[in-house]
């Protein structure tokens, strides 16, 4: 009678024993498991980066805007501890960034509209002193027919593809115009209003979820304004050092080049390579192979000194990424962005990093990425 009240035994397979996992806890399982847990991850990040590529242009303005916030927030905190009233310190600052972006794109124009006559000859005479050299050579050459060459530019200017291209330069145009503006708005409010933003972004969470939260966005705030300030100085060591030798041996251009050289020195490992490159192009044209020698030695030795001298100290707390880390977020954000996703992808990685080693705790990464084991030189 008692039995028909009993509770029955579940139902087990005659070949487990109590303790198993199961089949998807353990060999062909478990790798299936994983396996379909690393797709949808991928498919999670497609599906961001897709979304990225499509909104770019909301994207890139609101990241530049938050560098640029994260870089100048010491200087509005300073402000406002002083008494200096918030939105009296947010306006100071913002004309303060606006001012240097438009100061370096003043004196680039100026310098080029006051010496591009002086290059255009320069350059004249350099081709003509290549055609001569290339007729030397012990094999023939045939002249380049410039009347072929102006017929050929006569024709695609009044082609359909240069209208299409012409229709696109105005769109990007109109594009960059529009990011400028809405970059500057959105910086305004991080300037004024970032700490508030980002206190009501964190409103769904509480306890060790709210901690995490802001230990996220304060480590933000400091990579990307380390990064931005570290860069700086790194750049205008670049600048001075390659934009000096360039005026001791009169290169025409010297300061846009050396402005050249700052600017794409925010790009790790290649971009003020690449500067140096176009300045020595320039000296080939201008002064010849031996003033070109002379400023391939300048860059050279200018990045020597930066790389194993400055940028270790000033880049130490906000880059603590590989080179080959590097190399390949540089590959892929030219991929994605071209020059300003180059730009965007370096800081980008290593706030990602940065999250990582505070995911657990203010100095505890994330538990997959803490160390185990030495590892081997």
């Amino acid at each position: 009678m008692l039995g028909l009240f009993r509770r029955p035994e579940p139902f087990a397979d005659a070949g487990a024993s109590p303790r198993d996992p199961g089949l998807w806890s353990r060999g062909l399982g478990l790798a299936a498991t994983r396996s379909l847990q690393t797709l949808a991850v991928l498919a999670l990040v497609a599906v961001a980066v897709l979304g990225i590529t499509q909104l770019s242009l909301v994207f890139i303005p609101v990241t530049i805007a938050l560098i640029l916030a994260s870089a100048i927030h010491p200087l509005v905190s300073f402000m406002r501890r002083r008494g200096v009233p918030s939105i009296l310190a947010t306006w100071i600052s913002l004309i303060g960034i606006l001012a240097i972006l438009g100061g370096i794109v003043w004196v680039i124009v100026l310098t080029v509209r006051s010496q591009w006559d002086d290059l255009v000859d320069s350059a004249t005479d350099g081709i003509t002193q290549v055609t001569a050299w290339l007729n030397t050579l012990p094999f023939d050459i045939d002249a380049i027919d410039l009347d072929d060459v102006w017929a050929s530019a006569g024709d695609f200017l009044t082609s359909a593809s240069f209208g299409r291209g012409a229709l696109a330069g105005v769109s990007a145009t109109a594009s960059f115009f529009t990011g400028l503006a809405l970059m500057i708005v959105v910086l305004f409010f991080f300037l004024k209003d970032g700490p508030r933003i980002w206190e009501f972004l964190l409103r769904p969470f509480t306890g060790t979820n709210y901690e995490r939260a802001r230990r996220i966005g304060d480590k933000t705030v400091d990579v990307f304004g380390g990064y931005i300030r570290g860069t700086s100085i790194v750049a205008a060591a670049d600048a001075i050092g390659i934009g000096v030798g360039l005026a001791i041996l009169q290169i025409p251009l010297a300061l846009p080049l050396a402005v050249i050289v700052f600017l794409t020195a925010f790009i790790p490992l290649v971009g003020a390579t690449a500067a140096g490159i176009l300045a020595a192009l320039v000296a080939l044209v201008t002064h010849g192979p031996v003033a070109a020698l002379i400023v391939v030695g300048i860059v050279v030795l200018v990045n020597q000194l930066e790389g194993n001298f400055l940028q270790p100290v000033v880049m130490a707390r906000s880059l603590k990424l590989h080179a080959l880390v590097i190399l390949l977020a540089l590959t892929t954000g030219t991929i994605l962005g071209g020059i300003v996703g180059a730009v965007l992808s370096v800081p980008i990685a290593a706030v990602a990093w940065g999250i990582i080693t505070v995911w657990d705790g203010p100095h505890t990464p994330a538990r997959p990425f803490r160390k185990k084991r030495p590892e081997e030189v």
